[in-house]
């Protein structure tokens, strides 16, 4: 199991999220933790670390895996067209 450790940009979508919004994403990173590599992430590509996202509806979750410490790393969570940026 990894340990899941939120980037601020993270934790400040999830402060201001609404309930069923936040409820959906803390179950799938609560899925990430047991399977940090599920059948639908994807990588990204143009980003200096391998960074992965997972889908949830309209938003995405940007995460890093760092297998040394086993942690994943949420870089952020956004609606799609702005989580690129």
């Amino acid at each position: 199991m990894f340990e899941l450790r939120l980037a601020p940009p993270a934790q400040k979508f999830l402060d201001k999220a609404e309930t069923i919004v936040y409820d959906r994403i803390i179950k799938k990173l609560k899925d990430l933790a047991n399977e940090p590599f599920p059948s639908d992430c994807k990588r990204v590509v143009n980003r200096t670390e391998k960074t992965f996202r997972v889908r949830i509806g309209g938003y995405r979750i940007l995460y890093v895996v760092i297998h040394e410490k086993k942690e994943i790393l949420i870089a952020d969570i956004d609606k799609r067209p702005h989580a690129y940026d």
